[in-house]
């Protein structure tokens, strides 16, 4: 296929394109700094540009068969940063295509809030992450509201761990049994797997060990 990755120079999107790459797809990576990107490839197209910057996204995502989003959030203040972008991400895809869209979010957001252990609910997201999955939330529900086939993946907290390929998603995620962590390589592996498996489609399946 012929994808899109926004946010190809963070952790979990230099996974990303180093997987996509390695499965023999096309990869155009999206970045603001094209420094911070230090994977080469025939099959690697670099694209420089800002979501905030509607006619860089216009340039960027037709032409490409689905759009991954590895964004990560600017810093622990407040920003609509990224639910401001999401917006022009949304519109442009909506009029040019693709229709295919994987978004990383976060474990804890909506209906996962009974999925994480009780420190991380009672006193990380409220008072450490606070801002950042309010403005999640908001991305969350402009995904639900588009015309697109996304899948929201809710991944625990992120480390640098190897790719396993043994963890647990969707329903076996649950309060009795709560997600804690998950490596930024696996998360990755999780969301170029539904680029064909249609089963997490409209979904927001967890992801953790």
């Amino acid at each position: 296929m012929k994808l899109l990755i926004l946010g190809a120079s963070g952790l979990t999107g230099r996974e990303l394109v180093k997987q996509a790459l390695a499965a023999g797809h096309e990869v155009t990576a999206f970045v603001r700094d094209p420094a911070k990107l230090d994977i080469r490839s025939d099959q690697l197209r670099v694209e420089v540009g800002n979501i905030l910057n509607r006619i860089s996204l216009e340039t960027a995502i037709p032409g490409h068969d689905a759009v991954l989003s590895a964004l990560g959030s600017p810093g622990l203040g407040k920003s609509t940063e990224l639910s401001d972008g999401l917006r022009n991400i949304i519109d442009v895809m909506e009029l040019n295509g693709p229709k295919r869209l994987i978004f990383e979010s976060g474990i804890g957001i909506g209906d996962s809030a009974e999925h994480v252990p009780w420190f991380t609910k009672h006193v990380f997201i409220p008072f450490v992450i606070k801002n950042i999955y309010a403005d999640k939330e908001i991305q969350e529900r402009q995904i639900r509201e588009s015309s697109l086939d996304w899948t929201i993946v809710r991944p625990a907290a992120l480390t640098n761990g190897p790719r396993t390929g043994v963890y647990r998603h969707g329903d076996a995620i649950s309060k009795e049994r709560p997600a804690k962590k998950i490596s930024r390589a696996d998360t990755a592996e999780f969301m170029l797997r539904q680029l064909d498996d249609d089963t997490y489609l409209h979904k927001t399946p967890g992801l953790s060990y």
